[in-house]
């Protein structure tokens, strides 16, 4: 079974999440910091780190993004029923 090892930045926004984004894209801080300093989730206190987790384990939205990026790529902002995401693929097994 096919596993991504992911980061995210959860916000309120979608405002908020183009912010973060435009944010990593001017090298103005690392996505470790931004998801400690901004996101709403849990595994911001890791620095949004999410684990491994294959499909079926996270929302369809979250996870189609996931699967589909390169590694260490971050996506554009991702709505699903808990906000908006901003995720960052670590690797793939």
């Amino acid at each position: 079974m096919t596993e991504v090892h992911a980061k995210h930045i959860l916000v309120e926004h979608e405002e908020h999440a183009t912010q973060l984004k435009r944010k990593l894209e001017k090298d103005e801080g690392e996505f470790e910091e931004l998801a400690r300093e901004h996101s709403d989730g849990p595994s911001g206190e890791k620095g949004g780190d999410l684990g491994w987790f294959g499909r079926g384990d996270m929302v369809k939205p979250f996870e189609r993004t996931a699967f589909e990026l390169s590694d260490g790529e971050v996506s554009e902002p991702v709505e699903t029923q808990f906000g908006w995401h901003l995720i960052k693929k670590e690797g793939e097994r």
